[in-house]
């Protein structure tokens, strides 16, 4: 018998054996197939789907059930969860089991980064879960230390919703490192260290964050949020401007476009919401026609729930 040659016996198993994985294979993807289509055509789909992932059973009890093929079972749970992930008006109990469904596939493929990012925006901007969706985040930036998009959505999740600029810099810091990341990110980081209450350095890390995203109900939620941040940015220099005109003739103008006459600035910037910026003479103070209160910074102390670190005050 030559070195390369094996017994009958053997070849027969080892035909029996690739035989045998190839029709579990196939069924299994019969089996997701058909599924799928019962899915779809159902009227109430997407509340199928989420019981469907509300029954997962925990990632570690799933992955060895899965025969070796855990990175096919968490792709197509993955199909599955995007159907319903970024869907209008989900309940905070759905969100709660998408989170579920999230932990089960990055579980089965710890390495699965994008499941991570996308899942951990949703979580922030839709479901307003930043305690779920940090947790998300983080599991991934550990299973994953040079994926550059998880420590910045950490940071962004510390900057806006937690009121913690100090630990967001560190992590913009920690992915500005990382290879693949954009040129902007160590000058944010910078930036961030220095002037965190500066809403210019707000604008560029949503516009960041807006750039990084594909979700279209992400993009609106940031859009607006851009918006405001230009209202306050607005007002801070038009405020300025009003100082500047009082200290130079002893009383405030009388209308907002008196600051253009006098040279104090070079017209009066469009509010983004379409409204009007508005003098109060009495007070020199300015406001928004469409958002009359002004933005304020939540300190660390005050960011008990997850709320906006920039948020309209009373």
């Amino acid at each position: 018998m030559t070195g390369s040659a094996l017994p009958q016996s053997m070849k027969g198993f080892l035909l029996f054996k690739s035989s045998f994985v190839g029709i579990v294979v196939i069924l299994l993807l019969a089996g997701i197939g058909w599924l799928q289509f019962s899915l779809d055509t159902r009227h109430d789909r997407p509340v199928d789907q989420i019981e469907s992932l509300a029954q997962l059973p925990k990632g570690q009890y799933l992955k060895p059930a899965s025969l070796g093929y855990q990175h096919l079972v968490a792709d197509v749970l993955w199909l599955q969860l995007i159907q319903v992930l970024g869907k209008k008006r989900n309940t905070a109990d759905e969100y709660e089991w998408m989170y579920h469904a999230l932990d089960v596939i990055t579980t089965l493929d710890p390495q699965y980064s994008y499941a991570y990012e996308v899942g951990g925006t949703v979580l922030t901007e839709l479901a307003h879960r930043v305690d779920l969706s940090n947790r998300i985040l983080e599991k991934g930036h550990e299973a994953n230390p040079t994926v550059w998009r998880l420590p910045f959505d950490l940071g962004y999740n510390h900057f806006f919703y937690l009121g913690d600029p100090g630990k967001a810099a560190d992590y913009i810091a920690q992915a500005a490192r990382l290879p693949g990341r954009p040129a902007y990110l160590p000058g944010l980081a910078t930036r961030m260290y220095a002037e965190a209450q500066n809403p210019d350095v707000a604008l560029d890390f949503l516009a960041a964050m807006w750039a990084q995203t594909d979700n279209k109900d992400v993009k609106a939620e940031l859009e607006t949020r851009m918006k405001e941040l230009i209202i306050e940015r607005d007002i801070r220099h038009l405020e300025a401007a009003v100082t500047h005109y009082r200290d130079r003739n002893g009383t405030f103008p009388k209308h907002i476009r008196e600051l253009i006459r006098a040279g104090e600035v070079s017209g009066i910037p469009e509010e983004p919401f379409g409204g009007e910026y508005i003098l109060d003479a009495a007070s020199g103070q300015i406001n928004s026609s469409t958002h009359p209160k002004r933005l304020r910074v939540i300190r660390p102390e005050e960011a008990i729930k997850p709320p906006l670190q920039y948020g309209w005050t009373k």
